[in-house]
């Protein structure tokens, strides 16, 4: 059965969409924009700062179910320029040290709200 993930330390979702969901074995979180909990939008900051808030964003859901971020088994990256790619991949690579998840990176036409990132992870339970 599905079951609605929330935490109060990640920016609330603002519209038909949850943080993340489950179904007991696998999480799903929705794309992470570069966004702090209080509802501060990171856009004028340079990727790699983006890039750490959204994955903090990440590993702030994940923690809500007592996962880290070694539970991730995919994560997807868009970006709005890849040829940021390699600032982005340095600060990503903080984050994924030993063991790092499988990974697709896309440059699209428009990150939501004027961000440069928006990430989302699949992990396991």
């Amino acid at each position: 059965m599905k079951r609605v993930i929330e935490t109060a330390e990640a920016p609330a979702a603002v519209g038909a969409y949850s943080q993340a969901t489950t179904n007991g074995d696998l999480v799903f979180t929705a794309g992470q924009l570069p966004m702090t909990a209080e509802g501060e939008l990171l856009e004028d900051e340079p990727i790699e700062v983006q890039t750490r808030q959204a994955l903090e964003n990440v590993k702030a859901i994940l923690d809500e179910e007592g996962l880290t971020m070694q539970d991730v088994l995919k994560v997807t990256v868009l970006m709005d320029d890849i040829d940021e790619f390699d600032a982005m991949n340095s600060a990503y690579a903080e984050y994924f040290r030993d063991n790092p998840p499988a990974r697709s990176a896309f440059e699209v036409a428009e990150v939501p709200k004027g961000a440069k990132i928006e990430i989302e992870v699949i992990a396991a339970q």
